[in-house]
Formats: C-alpha cells, structure tokens, sequence
C-alpha cells in the first residue's frame, strides 16, 4: 500500500499484536481485521490501490488494520505447541486494542 503509515506492536492480556495506522488519528476511525491466513496488505491491497477509494478513505478517516497474531508482515511461524486463541479471544483483543488508540468512548 503505497501510502506513509505507522506500525506499533500492542502488548494484550492474550500477546502482541501488530496494528498499521494510516491517516490522522483525530479523524474518526476505520478498523479493518482480515480474513483468516491474511494479514491486511493481502486482505485489503486492491481496495486501497484504487486511487479514488484510498483516497475517499484517507480523506475522511484514520485507518486501524489490526494484524491477529502471527499474521503480521514478517511473522515468524507460529509453534504447534502453542494454544489457539478463540473468536472471543481474537474479540476480546481487539477491544484492548481499541482501548490503547482510546477508540472506545463511554
């Protein structure tokens, strides 16, 4: 995705994760989360190479792609010893990573 962005590594209760931010943190925000054996370049790259779509998007919104674990650009491969994490661990880190970038109001 040929556009600039930041990558942090969040520490949850369940491992790290991987988030890419594009944008400006004081727009409202697009999270995206890809399909199962993606990461967000392979999930979403034809939706932000389109120049209009990305731009539309950029122009409105900071975007959150979260990466689930061992998913990231560069991950190493995950151990077969290493328990699965369910959907509602996958859930519950997304909601703390929505807690880090202050996401969730109330």
């Amino acid at each position: 995705m040929g556009m600039q962005w930041r990558e942090h590594r969040i520490e949850t209760s369940l491992g790290s994760v991987s988030v890419a931010v594009y944008g400006d943190p004081d727009k409202p925000a697009l999270v995206t989360y890809p399909d199962l054996g993606l990461n967000h370049v392979s999930c979403f790259q034809g939706l932000f190479f389109c120049p209009e779509a990305c731009s539309l998007l950029l122009h409105n919104f900071c975007i959150y792609h979260i990466s689930p674990p061992g998913h990231e650009l560069g991950a190493a491969e995950i151990s077969p010893e290493k328990p699965l994490l369910s959907a509602d661990d996958l859930a519950d880190q997304i909601v703390e990573v929505l807690d880090f970038f202050g996401g969730r109001k109330g």
